[in-house]
């Protein structure tokens, strides 16, 4: 059990990994502060989905109104699924990555640019921004992704 925990602790003790986990950590949270900018825009903009969502606002016919579909908390909502689709990739390669063992540069290099790509393509999605800002914030950040996994399949190549 001690074995255990030393091997814990040397995980820790990585900077690779603790590289890793800082810019996990930052992309997470933006993620789920589009949850929080999801709510503002439902509750600004009264356009829910759930009837019980509506029972502030009336009840019955009344309320059936703000049961609808808004622009701008459509807008919210798709960036935040293509956060989902992006930084969930990341999470499990960035991962694997880190244990590959990676010049801590290098890494790095990979983690700022992905966290910077994501926070700017979430800007150029709320602004919005025109195009291709938003796209190709997209593009470097699913780049660096897709360069992680390459170095991974180089070092741990059992296919």
């Amino acid at each position: 059990r001690s074995g255990e925990m030393a091997k814990l602790t040397q995980l820790i003790d990585n900077e690779v990994f603790r590289a890793y986990a800082t810019y996990t950590t930052i992309v997470l949270l933006k993620m789920m502060l589009m949850s929080l900018i999801t709510a503002y825009f439902r509750i600004t903009r009264k356009a829910f989905v759930n009837p019980e969502d509506t029972a502030s606002f009336g009840k019955g016919e009344s309320a059936k109104k703000y049961l609808r579909t808004d622009p701008d908390v459509e807008r919210v909502r798709r960036g935040h699924l293509n956060d989902l689709e992006n930084i969930v990739p990341f999470l499990g390669i960035g991962l694997l990555y880190a244990l590959s063992g990676p010049e801590l540069s290098t890494a790095l290099l990979h983690f700022r640019i992905f966290a910077g790509a994501r926070i700017v393509h979430t800007f150029a999605y709320l602004i919005p921004l025109p195009q291709p800002g938003r796209g190709l914030s997209w593009a470097v950040g699913y780049a660096v992704t897709i360069s992680m996994a390459y170095k991974v399949l180089k070092t741990a190549l059992y296919l």
